[in-house]
């Protein structure tokens, strides 16, 4: 009778996500509010209304989101910013944290901000690591084609480790991205959201 018990608490409907209970959520499942202030010792993001733990990350990830960072925020001009790992909203059950998020700043306030509502989001990049591959190959692409995110980068490792990125663009007639991405090697040259050209191999050098 204890252990009936005890199962039926865990399952009563929790106000908000804690370190004991992030595993089990509610029925319709976590909302923002529900889990804005959960401390957690590993990266998550919010699918669904379940908290997903994100892997973690080789060097070659993290020294390829910072550069491609870097290099876009030296391009982006007014009335965009540039920001890596921020929370982006783009439902009270969704709230992705992509490597690098290009958005409209007019209008928010960035001393409140705590997500990025994915109406002002313009171009999304992911890079692609091992436990990351279906996320940011399907999953992704198709939450930020259904909200209208007008771009999408998924930057792969290419051979001698050099990224290669497939540069999405949504398609308003269907809300689906090209299915045939424009695939860049060597160098990237885009522009948009704004005038952007980044020499890929120069994003692992010392």
């Amino acid at each position: 009778m204890g252990a009936v018990m005890a199962a039926e608490a865990r399952y009563e409907q929790p106000e908000r996500a804690t370190p004991e209970n992030w595993m089990y959520p509610p029925g319709d499942g976590w909302t923002y509010d529900q889990v804005k202030e959960l401390v957690l010792p590993f990266d998550w993001e919010l699918v669904d209304g379940n908290i997903v733990v994100r892997g973690a990350t080789k060097w070659w990830h993290d020294e390829v989101r910072d550069e491609i960072f870097v290099r876009l925020r030296a391009a982006a001009h007014k009335p965009f910013h540039v920001n890596s790992e921020r929370w982006t909203m783009v439902d009270e059950y969704n709230i992705p944290r992509p490597d690098v998020v290009v958005f409209d700043r007019r209008d928010l306030d960035f001393r409140t901000l705590e997500c990025v509502p994915v109406k002002k989001v313009v171009l999304v990049v992911e890079v692609v690591s091992p436990g990351s591959r279906k996320d940011d190959r399907f999953m992704k692409p198709g939450m930020f084609a259904e909200a209208g995110v007008a771009s999408y980068w998924r930057v792969e490792r290419g051979e001698d480790d050099i990224p290669e990125v497939y540069e999405y663009r949504l398609d308003h007639e269907t809300g689906c991205y090209s299915p045939e991405p424009t695939h860049h090697i060597g160098s990237l040259k885009s522009d948009f959201p704004f005038p952007v050209e980044i020499d890929l191999r120069s994003l692992l050098e010392d």
